[in-house]
């Protein structure tokens, strides 16, 4: 299963939660929220079909955030900042 499918599924596991994913790809920063099972940029224009990947595989995780839901941009409730994409594989697999 792809990092932005278990991330996806995190999030359906935990509707409680949004994840903040840094990731850099090619050279170039994205943020990329994922909430109840879908992923969207908050750089860059999101795909409209669910099936097209937001977070390639080419793209290295720089950092991901736990927040707590609703999510609201000018207060944020982080519940983690900055875990790498080991830390969060040991959370995907409880």
């Amino acid at each position: 299963m792809s990092r932005a499918k278990q991330l996806e599924q995190y999030t359906l596991q935990h509707p409680q939660e949004v994840l903040l994913v840094t990731v850099e790809t090619a050279g170039e920063l994205d943020e990329i929220m994922i909430f109840k099972g879908f992923s969207s940029s908050l750089i860059k224009p999101t795909d409209f079909d669910p099936d097209v990947p937001i977070l390639s595989e080419e793209a290295t995780i720089i950092s991901i955030d736990r927040l707590k839901s609703p999510y609201n941009p000018n207060k944020p409730q982080y519940l983690e900042k900055g875990l790498s994409w080991q830390q969060m594989q040991a959370m995907l697999g409880q």
